[in-house]
């Protein structure tokens, strides 16, 4: 503080020394972090889409930086537990966040989260992303998402999704309610699996969905995919029709799962960081194994993953005042 009341030659004179003095130690730790294991927040459940796809990153971190990446599953609040704790931890690298699309979202559908996200958060790194699912059970006699809609009109559809505020969330109550006018009721629940789960279990009739973990059961014909919302078919299940072909064209939803830290992490350690998570996307195994659960990778600076959250926020923003969604 004292430095604004010297004159500007000796204040530069004093900025320099105390930046030669101090840039040794930061790039040091930098340069020796991580000494200790390091705990992944992970905002959803075990089983989901942003918990499997830490598991996988976390696997290969461990393997070049030489310490074990612990996933910490905390959901809850549509991810709003794990990013809140996340932004009271020390931002020394050592606690680390991975959150989804959700995380755009609820900077503006959550009431009171005791952080915000541009302020508190700082982005690492995209990973991947995955389109959304409409899947229902085997037996259910809709061959495709046009024929869920038709048979729903007049009745109340239970749809379920991995918790409030996910993109699975608001592109249902957009799509369901607002654009097909169905009496469409959004079952939050706490993650991916156990939504899934509860769809297995003929809790619910329709479970909207990122991710891949449902990839393998429809496959085995263990659950029926009636539409998928990319703009495109994808690779993975070419027989699925996209929302576009169900009669709303230009319909997309997809979810993506990224690495947050603490705000005021050095640069230093969340360069490192983004480095290494896209060293790990670029491996082979990973790159094989997201590619064949039809995701598509996002590795980039971290600089580019803040500007893709500074977006999401705003685009969120504009489809939750259309919808009229509030926090359930």
């Amino acid at each position: 503080m004292a430095q604004r009341s010297v004159r500007p030659i000796i204040a530069r004179a004093i900025v320099a020394a105390v930046t030669g003095m101090c840039s040794t130690p930061v790039v040091a730790a930098a340069q020796d972090y991580p000494t200790r294991p390091v705990r992944v927040l992970v905002a959803f459940a075990a089983g989901g889409f942003a918990d499997s796809t830490a598991r996988l990153i976390g696997q290969r971190l461990a393997e070049q930086l030489g310490q074990p990446f612990v996933i910490d599953n905390r959901s809850g609040a549509g991810g709003n537990i794990a990013a809140k704790t996340t932004a009271e931890a020390a931002p020394d690298g050592y606690t680390l966040l991975v959150h989804t699309a959700a995380s755009g979202i609820n900077a503006t559908l959550a009431v009171n989260p005791g952080f915000d996200l541009l302020k508190d958060l700082t982005p690492v790194a995209n990973t991947v992303s995955a389109a959304g699912l409409w899947i229902v059970l085997p037996a259910h006699p809709a061959a495709n998402l046009q024929d869920l809609i038709r048979m729903s009109k007049g009745k109340r559809l239970n749809y379920a999704t991995a918790g409030v505020g996910t993109s699975s969330h608001i592109a249902g109550d957009y799509l369901l309610r607002v654009l097909a006018g169905l009496d469409a009721v959004h079952i939050a629940f706490k993650g991916g699996a156990p939504a899934l789960a509860a769809l297995l279990g003929n809790q619910v009739e329709l479970l909207s969905a990122s991710g891949s973990a449902a990839i393998p059961l429809i496959k085995q014909g263990r659950l029926k995919a009636l539409g998928v919302s990319s703009l495109k078919r994808t690779a993975t299940l070419p027989d699925v029709p996209t929302v576009s072909e169900a009669g709303f064209p230009g319909f997309e939803e997809r979810s993506w799962v990224g690495y947050f830290a603490p705000a005021r992490t050095s640069a230093a350690v969340v360069a490192l960081l983004n480095r290494e998570i896209n060293q790990a996307l670029a491996h082979s195994d990973v790159k094989s194994r997201f590619i064949a659960q039809g995701m598509e990778l996002h590795p980039g600076s971290a600089a580019d993953f803040a500007r893709y959250v500074r977006a999401e926020v705003a685009l969120w923003a504009k489809i939750i005042k259309t919808t009229g969604v509030k926090a359930e």
